[in-house]
């Protein structure tokens, strides 16, 4: 990081430097990034508090809007100040933490849609191991290891990128911190040591990726021999809203880094980049709760007051009860 030490500040250009499409940039991240917290936010509570929803697939699910709101946040508020202060400039560290953010907030989430993959497929290909294969102590275990995973590999990106050199000033075409768009800054001579670290890092996502399509010719091979066509309905509902945040999640990720790679116009890299970033933690709520019964019940209770009352009373019978089993003892 020695060479960095002349650096101190980054300018993110971003989408225009007039003032009033700015303002209106900030309107609309806003809106967004609301609805994606809220979203999210629902999903967690909901998935925390409701008892139905205490299954490995919802913990997963769980985990994944914590993903989400890391990333939109890592964001979207940074970008938001910077357009209605109209003030562009940020500092060498702040730039380093949100590269960070950035990639471990994203690794995390495939990682977690991996994993979300297994237990799909062990849910319909086994559904008698079910309980076995995906144990309470599997699933910490799985969440447990994604983000610790995630947090190792974006760390030695984050170093590799920052020990390259970096003299004086510079400008990146970008509205927040990404690693393509810094590399095009770089005055280093080693600039293609992380080119290579991307492409394994796109190998690794590709083969999370795969992990995924296998898991899901085992599901449809399975779901077309069940008799019922009920059964097939709720197998299909099951499985194709996290089919739809695979595809969307990769596919705009996969675009926004590999297009200023292989070269395109600032423009185009902006508009992937924002779509990467909004658009994926704020649809993943909604694909995931507008066919989904037992989530919609959830969010009916905890309009209605029922789910908090239902937990409060749920949390207070344990602790009357384990009381009385001390006594007893």
């Amino acid at each position: 990081m020695s060479n960095n030490s002349v650096v101190t500040e980054f300018l993110l250009l971003g989408f225009s430097d007039s003032r009033s499409p700015q303002l209106l940039l900030a309107v609309i991240f806003t809106a967004i990034y609301l609805a994606a917290l809220v979203g999210n936010g629902l999903v967690m509570t909901i998935t925390s508090l409701d008892p139905g929803l205490h299954s490995p697939m919802y913990f997963f699910l769980r985990n994944l809007s914590l993903s989400d709101i890391c990333l939109i946040s890592a964001v979207v508020p940074r970008a938001v100040a910077n357009w209605v202060t109209h003030c562009h400039s940020i500092s060498f560290l702040s730039y380093v933490a949100q590269v960070f953010l950035v990639l471990f907030s994203a690794d995390t989430g495939l990682c977690l849609l991996t994993a979300m993959s297994v237990d799909r497929y062990a849910a319909i290909c086994h559904p008698l191991h079910y309980d076995t294969i995906m144990s309470r102590d599997t699933c910490v275990q799985m969440a447990t290891l994604s983000w610790l995973s995630s947090g190792f590999v974006s760390a030695i990106h984050t170093v590799s990128t920052f020990s390259l050199s970096y003299c004086g000033f510079h400008e990146i075409q970008q509205f927040f911190c990404d690693i393509p768009q810094l590399l095009a800054v770089s005055s280093s001579k080693r600039v293609t040591a992380e080119i290579v670290l991307i492409i394994i890092n796109v190998f690794l996502d590709t083969g999370c990726f795969a992990c995924i399509v296998i898991s899901y010719v085992f599901i449809f091979s399975t779901v077309r021999r069940i008799p019922s066509t009920a059964g097939r309905a709720k197998a299909y509902s099951t499985c194709l809203p996290h089919l739809a945040v695979v595809v969307l999640f990769l596919s705009t990720g996969f675009c926004a880094y590999l297009k200023p790679l292989l070269g395109s116009s600032s423009s185009t890299d902006l508009v992937l980049s924002a779509v990467y970033v909004l658009l994926s933690p704020t649809l993943n709520p909604v694909i995931y709760s507008l066919r989904n019964k037992a989530m919609k019940a959830g969010l009916e209770k905890l309009v209605t007051g029922k789910l908090l009352t239902k937990h409060v009373f749920s949390a207070n019978f344990n602790i009357h009860t384990n009381s009385k089993l001390v006594f007893i003892k």
